[in-house]
């Protein structure tokens, strides 16, 4: 037998894929990191807004039971490399931490260039030798990896680590192109969508109220004949000429499956700190204090200017009427509108606006304790392409970092 070029091959150069490339590295392998973008880890780049939501400072329990699709399956690789692994490895590579609001940890530069700076410098420093060409196709022998091909070539090895991420941010190179290398091997790919991704109306609402952000509100989503709602958050909302985006929406779209227009509405509460009882005391006073004004001019103290003629026309209440006319079944009816001004919603965004993608390789057919692939041998996969996704928070890069240092360790 000839000797392999390299002891393992990454396909991908994100976070997962760098983490799998250093690890194996470290162990003193002989490893090359395929990325065709001429950046490593591009779309790590723009993430959080370009701030890089690294990971999230809860236990590794709590990271694992984070995820929406897979939290059983993350939880040897949540409790071997967890949040505060992560933290201290980055820390140790230069990168300082804080931790905000819902234990976001972010670097204290609010540059995920330094984050995806810093991981790239490490792997390279493990003897990581990365090559920029496109990978095409998968070296098979006998149903095993043996290695991959591109246009210029074939490279052999004793093991490859697939970590092309998703499908979302195509032109970052998180294309869906690691989904076909992984079914040549045999791989079952669950269906895949847009997870964190903004929500689109079913309605006029939105567009009225388009570029509003609301810092401090309560959300609900509920299904169709369904009691018990979807999901529940408190946060930051964005109103858009399509629908709704922001933090909560965005971790609330990764719960909404299936989709189809009208099987999900969004209850928002516009006044949270208040119940019921307050904010209709509330109501009363500036009623009165505005009593000899017209019903229009009322709600100044209240509400965001912008949400004022919507809440109006949707309230029912005339808008010339004068405020020492409204009566205690229009009052209530304004009241149970700010406290439950719904959106019903039609769809999601494309994929491509999806911050990860839902979906991938059938985790059924992965080791959790390795990332090694069940139906091909000498085969691993880490990161997006796994059928794993989390909400917001920086679950879903601890996930792509927990599982591509598995994946290096073993590959």
């Amino acid at each position: 037998m000839t000797t392999p070029d390299f002891d393992a091959i990454v396909v991908g150069g994100g976070p997962a894929g760098l983490m799998a490339a250093g690890a194996c590295g470290a162990r003193g392998r002989r490893v090359a990191l395929f990325e065709k973008n001429r950046q490593l880890g591009r779309k790590l780049r723009i993430t959080g807004k370009g701030r890089c939501n690294v990971t999230n400072n809860c236990t590794p329990q709590e990271a694992a039971a984070a995820a929406v699709r897979g939290s059983r399956f993350l939880r040897g690789a949540m409790a071997q490399f967890g949040p505060q692994d992560v933290m201290g490895f980055l820390e140790a590579l230069g990168v300082p931490l804080k931790t905000e609001r819902g234990r976001r940890v972010f670097p204290q530069s609010d540059s995920a260039h330094d984050v995806a700076d810093a991981l790239a410098r490490w792997a390279q420093g493990q003897g990581v030798q990365v090559i920029q060409e496109n990978v095409t196709g998968l070296l098979l022998e006998e149903g095993r990896a043996l290695g991959v091909q591109t246009a210029r070539g074939r490279y052999t090895a004793g093991g490859v680590v697939l970590a092309c991420g998703g499908a979302s941010y195509p032109g970052t190179g998180s294309d869906g192109s690691g989904y076909r290398l992984a079914e040549s091997a045999g791989h079952t790919i669950t269906p895949i969508g847009p997870s964190l991704v903004p929500l689109v109306e079913d309605g006029p609402w939105c567009a009225q109220l388009m570029g509003l952000s609301l810092r401090n509100c309560g959300l609900r989503v509920r299904e169709r004949g369904k009691k018990k709602p979807v999901y529940e958050d408190f946060g930051e909302l964005l109103f858009t000429h399509f629908g709704l985006s922001g933090p909560t929406v965005l971790s609330a779209s990764a719960h909404l499956r299936p989709m189809e227009p009208g099987r999900y509405t969004v209850h928002i509460d516009l006044k949270p700190a208040l119940d019921e009882a307050q904010l209709d005391a509330r109501l009363l006073r500036e009623l009165e204090a505005h009593k000899n004004q017209i019903f229009a001019n009322s709600l100044g103290g209240l509400l965001p200017q912008k949400l004022i003629p919507v809440v109006i026309e949707r309230s029912g209440i005339p808008p010339q009427t004068r405020c020492h006319s409204v009566t205690k079944e229009q009052r209530r009816a304004l009241l149970q509108l700010l406290k439950d001004f719904t959106v019903k919603i039609r769809g999601v965004r494309p994929i491509a606006e999806a911050i990860v993608t839902a979906g991938g390789v059938d985790l059924k057919e992965i080791d959790p304790r390795t990332m090694a692939s069940k139906v091909c041998p000498g085969l691993f996969v880490a990161g997006e392409m796994l059928d794993c996704d989390a909400p917001t928070g920086g679950y879903n890069l601890q996930i792509a970092f927990a599982t591509g240092r598995l994946a290096g360790l073993h590959v």
